[in-house]
């Protein structure tokens, strides 16, 4: 497709389906997807997908406790049950995806259910489940990608890419939260937000001490490993701070980058470097597989039929629910939603982007405007709660606590390395929850 009609209607087709994800405000619910790594108890080096005691060896144990399987040529890549998936990322990090909820003690049940049913299986193969930003002990090098065809095709395009690719398909896991939007002016909001913020946000969440196995010596790397990613899929949306920001322009920015791989009839079909504008024919894509592409693009905030926020680090309970509240407080009470939209009008693509290499050397003394980082971050903490209701607003304490003090997970974590790795790493050992429940 070249001419300009045909693009206008790839272009209006794309915003049509953004239209259709619309929701009325009382229908609006609130998503989540947990990261986690698979660790030798002992070691904290990387269970891999493979073997008698690896990765898919547990997915098969859940099996019996009544997820069903979903596989990819004769091997166990995820499972679902009551609407939550289980899904795996390149290096066999296991990732729960919770059914869209109203109400956040939904996620939370959702999540400890999760462990309750794959906690057991992991003490009895003397393995932790994790929860940091960046895997805890081995390199790049020593985690082999899992069997499936989507990965293969990342992993070769990546060669050519940036030099930290394949760290962040199998070295980096996250937090992600989503939300809904009632139409495009909510839309423009919320996406520009949920932007602006993305830097602070890495700073409240950062949850990576370790890089290839050593310290790192300043602050959200995983915000320094997507620098150093891919250019045409990562970091901020270009342009989308300089001017106010609609579900046109994202259609252009799907379109005028290279998707990788398409899937067509349920097979993969790698298209390299072609951009999507040239591949796109609307009448022949399915709702399916024209969201499947918009998966193959991984910028800070991403568009589908919901809005998804991705710069949190994976995160142990309860401090990941409290991300989770945060985002709900912040987006979903209308008047703290117009005094951020207003509070940082200012920012564009090029000082957000100065914005991470300031709290990437800096971390809490990087100034935003006239306001110190760690200033801003209390604020929006005040701010959230405001719009929560006394029963989630709750959730949030774990947070206070850590901001209150100027102080990340991730430095903590870097203050109690006199212990011993494993010792400074106990907050993060998701194993201990059942102990705690």
């Amino acid at each position: 497709m070249n001419n300009d009609n045909e693009l206008n209607y790839q272009k209006d087709k794309i915003v049509s389906y953004f239209r259709e994800s619309e929701k009325n405000r009382e229908k609006f619910k609130i998503g989540s997807e947990f990261e986690h790594f698979i660790v030798n108890k002992e070691t904290l080096e990387t269970i891999s997908y493979y073997g008698d005691k690896g990765v898919e060896s547990t997915l098969k144990e859940l099996l019996s406790k009544g997820w069903e399987g979903k596989y990819e040529e004769n091997h166990l890549m995820g499972l679902t049950k009551n609407g939550s998936n289980i899904t795996l990322e390149p290096g066999a990090q296991i990732e729960l995806s919770t059914r869209p909820c109203k109400n956040i003690e939904e996620i939370e049940n959702e999540y400890l259910n999760f462990l309750d049913d794959v906690i057991p299986i992991l003490d009895a193969k003397n393995q932790l489940i994790i929860a940091l930003g960046y895997h805890p002990q081995s390199k790049i090098k020593e985690i082999p990608f899992i069997p499936k065809n989507r990965y293969k095709y990342m992993s070769e395009y990546f060669k050519t890419r940036g030099k930290l690719a394949h760290n962040m398909m199998k070295g980096t896991a996250s937090l992600q939260v989503t939300v809904d939007y009632k139409d495009e002016e909510d839309y423009i909001k919320k996406f520009r937000v949920a932007n602006t913020l993305s830097p602070i946000i890495s700073y409240m969440f950062d949850n990576a001490p370790f890089f290839e196995g050593d310290i790192w010596d300043k602050n959200i790397l995983r915000v320094h490993i997507w620098n150093n990613c891919d250019d045409d899929r990562s970091m901020l949306v270009p342009n989308s701070l300089d001017k106010v920001f609609g579900y046109e322009d994202y259609a252009n920015y799907i379109l005028n980058a290279p998707p990788i791989f398409i899937k067509r009839n349920n097979e993969f079909e790698f298209t390299k470097d072609k951009l999507f504008k040239e591949l796109y024919y609307p009448d022949d894509f399915s709702r399916e597989e024209l969201e499947h592409v918009m998966t193959m693009y991984f910028p800070d905030v991403r568009t589908k039929n919901f809005i998804e926020i991705r710069m949190a680090d994976s995160l142990p309970y309860p401090l990941n629910i409290a991300a989770i509240a945060l985002w709900k407080g912040l987006l979903y009470d209308e008047e703290n939603l117009n005094y951020l939209y207003e509070k940082f009008s200012f920012l564009t693509n090029d000082k957000v982007k100065d914005i991470k290499k300031d709290i990437i050397e800096m971390g809490k003394d990087a100034i935003i405007g006239n306001q110190s980082l760690i200033s801003i971050c209390k604020e929006i903490i005040y701010i959230a709660e405001k719009g929560l209701e006394d029963k989630e607003s709750k959730y949030l304490l774990p947070l206070k606590e850590f901001l209150y003090n100027e102080i990340t997970l991730s430095l903590q974590i870097k203050n109690n390395l006199h212990l011993g790795k494993k010792l400074a790493l106990e907050k993060c050992i998701l194993n201990n929850i059942l102990l705690r429940k």
